[in-house]
């Protein structure tokens, strides 16, 4: 795998990584103001359910990247090992489609939601839809790669299929 794609799934391990310690100190310290001393951030509720929303649907994309999301693959390989190749294409054909599905949705959320602005942070509300683009986009282009060759990430990380 070329060392430009490692690095750019770095990047987005590290996002997360920030993104997740971000949200722990954010709701860590409105917990500890609310109990402590009656007061807390406003803000925090909102910025910590933004930053869940990222983590999730980024998550999803490493995920199904580094081969780690939930497959039942036992009965296929069993029963019917040399179908094995076309009936993966399938899937990825099917996660292709379900991608663009999501996509578009995301997209036209996004673009309706740019002039809602919340007033508790500030943010157009279009962040949380912003999310699914980019992780449709991810998700789309693992599905795309490995409907060319079903295991390269399995095989240039050491994962076994």
């Amino acid at each position: 795998m070329p060392t430009v794609v490692r690095r750019f799934w770095s990047v987005i391990d590290l996002v997360l990584v920030a993104l997740l310690g971000a949200m722990i100190a954010i709701v860590f310290a409105n917990v500890v103001l609310r109990y402590g001393f009656s007061s807390g951030i406003r803000q925090s509720v909102e910025l910590a359910r933004l930053a869940f929303v990222w983590i999730a649907l980024l998550g999803a994309a490493v995920t199904l990247r580094r081969d780690e999301h939930l497959a039942l693959t036992e009965f296929s390989e069993r029963h019917f090992p040399r179908a094995v190749p076309l009936l993966r294409r399938i899937c990825w054909l099917v996660v292709i489609l379900t991608m663009v599905m999501f996509f578009i949705g995301a997209w036209h959320q996004m673009m309706a939601n740019w002039s809602n602005i919340s007033s508790l942070t500030g943010l157009p509300s279009a962040l949380f839809y912003l999310a699914g683009v980019v992780s449709a986009l991810l998700m789309g282009a693992v599905a795309v790669v490995r409907l060319i060759d079903p295991t390269p990430f399995a095989k240039a990380e050491g994962h076994s299929e």
